[in-house]
């Protein structure tokens, strides 16, 4: 009965075990190696999420790459996640090349990971609109979502995201 209680016991943390390690968020980058995003111990993690379909994209890679600037070789790590879909038949559909000319013609300097339709992300880490960015703490929990772009030049958003950032070096 002794032995049972133990496999049971051993089961039962196996089964939690592997719920909370499939429980991160593990998303493709371009090269096709893997990135967790939340398993980045000790570093505070920005997620700028959008889609290169999207018509304030262009801002928004402006303001990933003046964060990416600010906090380069800092525990800090910023990447740009891209909803569109993979699958060809959807009307979000955005192949690796085209995404990659996005990438090129928008001279974004963070690696790329896509998050096809946003199942990941999007519904993880409860953006409610795109483009939005999402800051994660050492820990990988959130500690701000910022959504939207505001193009007027008095609502600097890349300030209010420094300052979250700031917060938690």
């Amino acid at each position: 009965m002794k032995n049972i209680k133990s496999i049971l016991a051993s089961l039962g943390f196996l089964v939690v075990f592997t719920l909370s390690v499939s429980a991160q968020t593990n998303l493709t980058a371009l090269d096709s190696s893997k990135v967790n995003v939340e398993g980045q111990k000790g570093k505070v993690v920005v997620l700028a999420i959008g889609a290169i379909w999207l018509p304030l994209s262009k801002e928004q890679v402006a303001i990933t790459n003046k964060l990416a600037k600010k906090y380069a070789g800092s525990d800090v790590a910023v990447y740009f996640v891209t909803t569109d879909s993979a699958n060809a038949k959807s009307k979000n559909y955005a192949s690796d090349a085209e995404i990659s000319t996005f990438v090129t013609r928008n001279k974004l300097t963070v690696s790329v990971l896509r998050d096809s339709d946003g199942a990941q992300t999007v519904k993880k880490f409860d953006v409610d609109q795109l483009p939005s960015f999402v800051v994660l703490d050492q820990n990988g929990k959130v500690a701000q979502v910022f959504g939207g772009i505001d193009t007027d030049p008095k609502n600097d958003l890349s300030a209010k995201i420094s300052q979250t950032i700031d917060k938690l070096l």
